[in-house]
């Protein structure tokens, strides 16, 4: 293959990017910076990451795979050469062990004093558990945000990893990155973000402090307005099996949201607490009633603040959804469109996840004006590989 650089069509066209390879939210990052038209150039370890890595991973979509030994002094002289015409390096290793292998924030502004260089970490670059190993449910539960979640009193549910790792994690990176890109071009000197995911879950949740701090909050699941406490924000099983979503908060939302299930005329005062559960009670044998495709008809288009719960293979072809193309067929995968959306630089899907760490090593090094490309993979500093490997 011919790779070039400025091949991305976003707001972000011409910053350029070296992502050391992580898992979870550091490619989850560097996969936005480079929907919005970043030359991202992702260095793998020989062999790839664990559970990550093959033509399906849309976390590594949008730039080439280079694989690099970095346990090697040339391989880590490249990376400094490619950081020397940067904006932007991403790493998410452990604190300490950039530093350990040649190619720290001091190292690298060193050879490039502008650089914004960004670190994704679960606990941040400093206190007690700096050094531990955690995943997303850890980070979140530490900030007192997985307490709350889910509407089963006895038990917190975690949503996968979306809050801690991508809401708290990689957002906050990306925001992060961008401000101090921002301010570099003013001053001319770069800086480290420090991006955690305990800092930026703890942030993301934000109202949730607020609320207790105006005293109208019970730290207790299911006992609130927007945690499933109250009958009118809460998911209700249809006569299939299947769910809707109700989100009917305001008083014309919903006086729309009972006229249109049926129930206005018998419904309880929503406001009389000892009459919640029998609200809900009715709320639910209605919904019972009809499929959940015969509701979304009911509730189609309208300010009842009611919604299908569809699985992503469904949401494809919601109308709505399938308008603005959230979704879209891009080499062979189905995919989310990059977000957000913008009237002139309008984003769009460039490369593909690459099948294999190294299928790229030779042209993406050449791209970004690396010398003796072929040489590094002679000695094994650099590994070029095929899609069989």
């Amino acid at each position: 293959m011919t790779f070039e650089l400025g091949q991305g069509t976003g707001p972000l066209k011409g910053l350029k990017v070296v992502e050391i390879a992580g898992i979870g939210p550091s490619p989850h990052a560097c996969m936005i910076l480079a929907d919005l038209g970043a030359d991202v150039i992702r260095v793998e370890r020989p062999g790839g990451q664990m559970l990550t890595g093959g033509s399906h991973d849309l976390l590594n979509r949008g730039r080439p795979s280079v694989a690099l030994n970095l346990k090697d002094p040339e391989a880590v002289r490249t990376v400094l050469d490619l950081v020397e015409q940067a904006d932007v390096l991403v790493e998410g290793m452990r604190p300490g062990v950039a530093e350990r292998l040649g190619f720290g924030p001091e190292a690298c502004h060193e050879r490039n004093p502008r650089l914004v260089y960004g670190r994704m970490t679960g606990w941040g670059q400093d206190g007690p558990w700096a050094h531990a190993a955690g995943h997303d449910m850890n980070y979140i539960a530490i900030t007192g945000t997985l307490h709350g979640l889910g509407q089963v009193k006895e038990k917190p549910q975690f949503p996968g990893n979306l809050v801690g790792d991508f809401g708290g994690g990689s957002t906050y990176l990306v925001i992060g990155i961008l401000a101090a890109v921002l301010e570099a071009k003013a001053s001319g000197k770069g800086q480290v973000v420090d991006a955690a995911i305990v800092d930026g879950t703890a942030n993301l949740n934000a109202m949730t402090a607020a609320f207790l701090a105006g005293g109208g909050f019970k730290e207790e699941r299911a006992s609130n307005l927007l945690d499933g406490g109250a009958p009118y924000y809460d998911i209700y099983e249809t006569a299939d099996g299947e769910h809707m979503s109700v989100g009917a908060l305001e008083p014309q939302f919903y006086d729309e949201f009972l006229k249109l299930l049926g129930i206005a005329d018998v419904a309880p005062d929503r406001w009389d607490l000892e009459k919640t559960d029998e609200l809900r009670e009715l709320i639910a044998s209605t919904f019972k009633q009809k499929t959940r495709d015969e509701w979304c008809a009911v509730f189609d288009g309208t300010d009842a603040c009611v919604a299908p719960i569809l699985r992503i293979s469904e949401a494809r072809d919601h109308p709505h959804i399938k308008a603005r193309e959230v979704f879209v067929e891009h080499e062979g995968v189905l995919q989310p469109q990059p977000a957000p959306r913008f009237s002139r630089t309008k984003a769009s899907l460039s490369l593909p996840p690459a099948p294999v760490a190294g299928a790229h090593t030779r042209d993406a090094l050449a791209a970004w004006g690396v010398e003796d490309v072929d040489g590094l993979i002679e000695r094994g500093a650099a590994v070029q590989v095929t899609d069989e490997g």
